[in-house]
């Protein structure tokens, strides 16, 4: 029993010094940019010695997944959960799901290069090798399924280009806001308004221009 209780500690402990790595590496990613951040520094910032540090993550790359795939993880189940909606529109599901989003990235504003970009590659690469890019695609891949409910591109590279236009839309509203300091949902009473005007006038654009391709 004695045992069992110190065990319990123990893993107590590893938990809450892992903890602390992912803490500390957030918030070095954060301030200075994952390339410039070393895992020495990481160790310093997290109070550990630069050689427990790997006990838990064997490198970089490791501390970023552990920080960046629950959110995204929950990020794309809400996305799915919106789009399954069958009472929804084509288009009322685009705007909820741009809405999620944006309500997403603004509540991780700290964090949200970190989940979203670092590490990042194309968005039609099929298959890439890290579990977080390939949840970041899956993403990108719930708002070109969306849109294309909507305006219809013909071919698969317009399907692609056209939602790379609207993610650039949504990108800009989220680095705009990223260092407003208003509550979260005052901003969000105030800015999901213009969203949807944006919505609606991005898709008119997107429409003629399919349109006038013919």
């Amino acid at each position: 029993m004695e045992q069992q209780r110190r065990k319990t500690r123990q893993e107590l402990r590893s938990e809450e010094t892992k903890s602390s790595i992912r803490d500390a590496a957030g918030r070095l990613f954060t301030a200075r940019g994952y390339d410039a951040v070393t895992m020495r520094e990481i160790a310093k910032e997290a109070g550990c010695s630069h050689t427990t540090i790997y006990l838990y993550f064997k490198d970089k790359e490791a501390l970023l997944e552990q920080l960046a795939l629950p959110p995204l993880m929950v990020l794309e189940e809400t996305m799915q959960a919106v789009m399954n909606r069958p009472e929804l529109s084509s288009t009322e599901a685009l705007k909820e799901v741009s809405r999620q989003f944006l309500r997403f990235c603004l509540s991780h504003k700290s964090m949200v290069t970190i989940i979203l970009n670092v590490k990042s590659v194309r968005v039609d690469e099929a298959n890439p090798d890290a579990d977080i890019n390939r949840r970041r695609n899956r993403i990108f891949g719930c708002f070109t399924q969306i849109l294309n409910r909507v305006i219809r591109p013909a071919s698969d590279e317009e399907k692609i280009n056209y939602t790379r236009i609207y993610y650039y839309m949504l990108h800009g509203m989220v680095t705009t806001y990223t260092e407003n300091e208003e509550p979260l949902e005052q901003l969000l009473a105030r800015i999901l308004p213009l969203l949807d005007q944006a919505i609606d006038i991005l898709l008119l654009g997107m429409q003629a221009k399919l349109e006038q391709r013919g």
